[in-house]
C-alpha cells in the first residue's frame, strides 16, 4: 500500500512541475519560397486492346453420372416406391470445389424425373437445416444428421451422397437410407466427367 501511495505522490510530482525551455529567443527556421513549374498532365498508358483470358473451369455434367445411380436405386428390391425421399445436400470431400447447390439440385432433379418417390422440395429442407442449425455449405454432413433432417421432415427414405477424389478425377457415391431404421438400403458409385 505504502509503494502505491508513494507511486502515487511521485506522479503528481512530477506532472506539476514546468517543463524547461533554452533561455534565449528563438528564431523560426528561415522558408525558401519554390517557384512553381509547369504544371504537368498525368500519363496514362495507352487502352489496352488485349482482355486477359480468365481460367478455364470445367463444367460438371452431374445428370449422366448420377443418372445410372438414380436408375439402379429405383430399381433395387426392397425399395418402395411412392415414399417421401428427402435428397441430403451433397458432402464434397475433394481437393477442390464445386458448387453443392447445382449437385444436389442435379440429384433431386433426377429423382423428380424417376417418379418413383415424392421428394421433399429443397425449400422445405433449407428451412428445416436452418432450423437444426445446420449449414447448406456444412462440410462436416454426417449420415445421422441426414437421418435426423429426414426424421424432422417426416421423410421415409434419406438420400446420402458423397463426391470424393481430385479436382481431376472425382466419383460419386451414393446411398440410400431408411429414416426410421438407419439401415442403409442401396448403394451405388460412379464416376463423374
Amino acid at each position: 500500500m505504502k509503494r502505491i501511495l508513494l507511486v502515487a505522490a511521485a506522479a503528481m510530482i512530477l506532472a506539476g512541475c514546468p517543463s524547461f525551455h533554452p533561455e534565449g529567443p528563438q528564431t523560426p527556421p528561415p522558408v525558401i519560397p519554390i517557384e512553381p513549374s509547369e504544371p504537368t498532365e498525368p500519363v496514362t498508358p495507352p487502352p489496352s486492346d488485349k482482355v486477359p483470358t480468365p481460367p478455364k473451369q470445367k463444367t460438371i455434367d452431374w445428370s449422366s453420372a448420377i443418372s445410372p445411380l438414380i436408375n439402379q436405386m429405383v430399381g433395387t428390391s426392397g425399395v418402395e416406391g411412392g415414399k417421401v425421399l428427402l435428397v441430403d445436400s451433397v458432402k464434397n470431400n475433394t481437393t477442390g470445389s464445386f458448387s453443392v447447390q447445382n449437385a444436389t439440385a442435379a440429384i433431386v432433379k433426377e429423382v423428380d424425373d424417376s417418379h418413383h418417390f415424392k421428394v421433399v422440395p429443397q425449400d422445405v429442407a433449407n428451412a428445416a437445416r436452418k432450423t437444426l442449425g445446420l449449414s447448406q455449405e456444412d462440410s462436416l454432413v454426417t449420415r445421422s444428421k441426414a437421418i435426423g433432417l429426414g426424421r424432422y421432415v417426416q421423410a421415409d427414405y434419406v438420400l446420402y451422397s458423397v463426391v470424393s477424389g481430385s479436382s481431376k478425377q472425382r466419383d460419386i457415391e451414393m446411398q440410400l437410407m431408411a429414416v426410421q431404421s438407419g439401415e442403409i438400403l442401396w448403394s451405388g458409385k460412379n464416376d463423374i466427367e
